[in-house]
This record gives structure tokens, C-alpha cells and sequence, in this order.
């Protein structure tokens, strides 16, 4: 990825960094639109109303783009999420909170889930390997083994260990919203309520 800073050591001017959110503004829209596949810097430079040439500038490359792209809407989830979580009072709540705020955003915001579940699935690294995945979800695994040890110190939930419950919620998330993908009149709120509820129980004290 690109340095936040230019390459004389100055921050990018308010200018700049606004053509930049246009950019992946315009790249979430037509990949949502058309596909990961058929969103090429051509396609997604007509959608901005600009020349291939100022993505070229300011993005080093289609790969960066992407990236760019998934950090800013794991960013507006994470901020999302925490504002709603933050409310709760005790560990269950949290864990049921976190679980319906994630789902109440994709609602919000289909456009960029649209594009997030194309990423994922088509972009690829110089090797063919998915170029997001396995290490990369390593900060949503530690974010999630903290609500855990949180509810263990509180003593609302039992002894396990929490790294094996943060994968298998993300991965139960990961599932609800490909199913949603796949059937997009699928109740998410109360798939995510469900799924809130399967994931106290399991941690919940005996």
C-alpha cells in the first residue's frame, strides 16, 4: 500500500484525500454493479467521471485500490459496531449487540457489502492465494476474544478458549451474510438475532 504521506514527507491535501474517497466511492458502485471481475481502473474511472490517469496518481494500482476499499468498510463496521456495543452493560448483551449491528450496517449499506463479498472471493495475490483471508482476519479474531474474556471475568460465561469461539463466530457471521448474498429477501435481523442467541448460549456459565 501506498504511504499516507507523500513522497516529499507532506500530508496529502484535503484535496487529495477527497478525490481519493471519490475514487472508492466510485470503485464500491461499480463493483457492486458488475463484479470484482469486469471492474477494471477504465470502467471504474467512467463511473468517477475522471481519466484512468487520476486513479493512476493516486492509487498504485488496482491491488491497492482494493485494499483501500476493504480497510474503509471493516473501518465503518468497526465503528459502527463499537458505538452499539459500547452501550450495553453486560458481556451477553455485548455479544448480541455485536451480532445485529453488524447485520443492521450491511442493511444500511448494500452497496458496500456487495462490493466487500466480490473482493474477498475474486482477489487474488501474485501467487493465486486469495489476497484477503486467513492472517488478515487475525484484529476481527482478537477483537472478538476479547468480549469472551470479558464475560469469563465476569463470570457470565464458562472456561473455554476464546480464540476457537471468535473464529467460529466470525466464521458463523462470514456464513449468514453469503447466505443473504445468495437469497437476498432472507431475513439478516432475525438470522442475526438467532445467531446472537446461539452464540450466548454456547458461552453462557452452566
Amino acid at each position: 500500500m501506498q504511504s499516507e504521506n507523500k513522497p516529499d514527507g507532506q500530508k496529502r491535501s484535503f484535496i487529495e484525500e477527497a478525490r481519493r474517497a471519490q475514487i472508492i466511492e466510485a470503485a464500491v458502485g461499480t463493483i457492486a454493479e458488475v463484479g470484482y471481475p469486469s471492474a477494471s481502473l477504465a470502467r471504474i474511472a467512467r463511473e468517477a467521471g475522471i481519466s484512468k490517469g487520476v486513479i493512476s496518481y493516486h492509487f498504485d494500482g488496482k491491488d491497492e485500490l482494493m485494499d483501500q476499499v476493504v480497510t474503509g468498510v471493516y473501518t465503518e463496521i468497526a465503528e459502527t459496531v463499537a458505538a452499539r456495543v459500547t452501550a450495553q452493560t453486560t458481556a451477553e448483551e455485548m455479544l448480541r449487540a455485536h451480532v445485529r449491528s453488524v447485520a443492521e450496517y450491511a442493511l444500511e449499506h448494500r452497496d458496500r457489502m456487495a462490493a466487500l463479498a466480490q473482493i474477498l472471493i475474486h482477489a487474488r495475490d501474485a501467487h493465486g492465494a486469495p489476497r484477503f483471508g486467513g492472517r488478515q482476519a487475525e484484529p476481527l479474531y482478537q477483537g472478538l476474544e476479547a468480549f469472551y474474556r470479558l464475560g469469563q471475568r465476569s463470570r457470565e460465561f464458562r472456561a473455554f478458549d476464546v480464540r476457537v469461539m471468535a473464529v467460529s463466530q466470525q466464521s458463523s457471521i462470514d456464513a449468514m451474510f453469503e447466505y443473504w448474498r445468495v437469497h437476498p429477501d432472507h431475513d439478516l435481523l432475525t438470522h442475526a438475532d438467532e445467531l446472537g442467541e446461539l452464540l450466548v448460549r454456547a458461552a453462557r456459565a452452566d
